[in-house]
């Protein structure tokens, strides 16, 4: 056992932890946070993305140990500071980015960290970024919307693909 601290969505935390301990099992079983979900625990669906560091990282595929002394964001840390949805959030919402909502918080962390890098990505830049990011019910056309509009861009000509 090891333990750890780190700051998860501006809070510091510290806990005991195996030494295969995942982020995706220290943030859902140690802190309760379970809006980052686990999907598959082969780092191929995306549904654990989290931000390490301002990062996105896959957590499923992370050690929490790794995360000792980083800034750890999640998808609960993505509202505004009175509790309201965060601009993406408000996006995936506003266009219909979601239908289960299982993929969803690894696709407005994979967002986050597409828009903080290139803040007005063209639809095929946003359709290739998502490809870490698998969406078994949307067809990704919502998604790709959402994540445009977000960035603040007009969406009318997004085509259907």
């Amino acid at each position: 056992m090891a333990k750890v601290t780190m700051t998860v969505n501006g809070k510091t935390v510290s806990k005991e932890v195996a030494g295969n301990a995942l982020m995706t099992d220290f943030l859902r079983d140690g802190l309760r946070l379970t809006g980052t979900h686990v999907g598959c625990d082969t780092s191929q669906c995306g549904a654990c993305v989290i931000h390490v560091n301002g990062e996105a990282v896959k957590a499923c595929t992370m050690f929490a140990a790794e995360a000792d002394g980083a800034e750890v964001k999640t998808i609960e840390g993505m509202a505004n500071a009175d509790g309201s949805l965060g601009v993406i959030q408000q996006a995936f919402q506003d266009h219909h980015g979601l239908q289960c909502g299982f993929c969803t918080p690894g696709m407005v962390m994979s967002a986050a960290a597409l828009l903080k890098d290139n803040p007005k990505p063209t639809e095929a830049e946003v359709r290739d970024y998502l490809e870490g990011n698998i969406c078994r019910c949307t067809g990704y056309h919502n998604i790709v919307k959402a994540i445009m509009a977000a960035s603040g861009q007009d969406v009318t000509p997004v085509a259907a693909e």
